[in-house]
């Protein structure tokens, strides 16, 4: 099956976006496929502060992407596009990066003003960087995703759906099978 590299590209520790990557890692797993989950905000500051393309979290970075067959990017919307985290990451990885690969832009937001974040602001960034394929995306509301007090995350079933669909699109582009995982989650 495929290495699958999922990023988170959001500065929060407490994430949503990062919790629902890791949600969907897991179906991704059960369908065969190798998933290295990477939060860009684990990088030193001083990598991303000054553009430091030596430096070695960087390099290593870039070796986690060159690895990879298909990369699902997450990444909260503030001020209708992706994290300005995430964008310090896509530009200090090399201009074609994602050339042969396979990908899946996920984003998540508080409001559904910002639901063309995906295809206006991310999708072309992603597109300049050479990728095979870029799977439909999915955006989704902050209030569809649900953190337990035992940190179990709950997502709306509707919402469960469509990115259960997303996701096997993705898999099955990268030479998955099929999931016999419940969308619901």
């Amino acid at each position: 099956m495929a290495t699958i590299l999922s990023v988170s590209g959001s500065p929060s520790a407490t994430s949503r976006t990062a919790r629902l990557l890791r949600h969907l890692d897991d179906r991704l797993a059960a369908q065969g496929h190798e998933v290295i989950p990477f939060d860009v905000r684990a990088l030193p500051p001083e990598a991303l502060l000054y553009a430091d393309f030596r430096h070695p979290a960087i390099v290593d970075a870039t070796a986690l992407v060159e690895r990879a067959d298909g990369i699902v990017i997450g990444t909260p919307v503030y001020k209708a596009a992706y994290s300005g985290l995430l964008k310090s990451l896509l530009d200090l990885l090399p201009q074609y990066a994602l050339a042969g690969k396979t990908v899946l832009p996920l984003a998540t937001g508080g409001s559904t003003a910002h639901v063309l974040a995906i295809d206006y602001a991310l999708r072309p960034v992603l597109n300049s960087m050479g990728p095979a394929h870029i799977t439909p995306g999915w955006f989704t509301l902050d209030k569809d995703i649900t953190v337990g007090d035992d940190g179990t995350l709950t997502v709306a079933p509707g919402t469960a759906e469509a990115l259960a669909q997303v996701t096997d699109q993705f898999s099955l582009a990268l030479g998955g099978r099929p999931t016999l995982l419940a969308a619901t989650g």
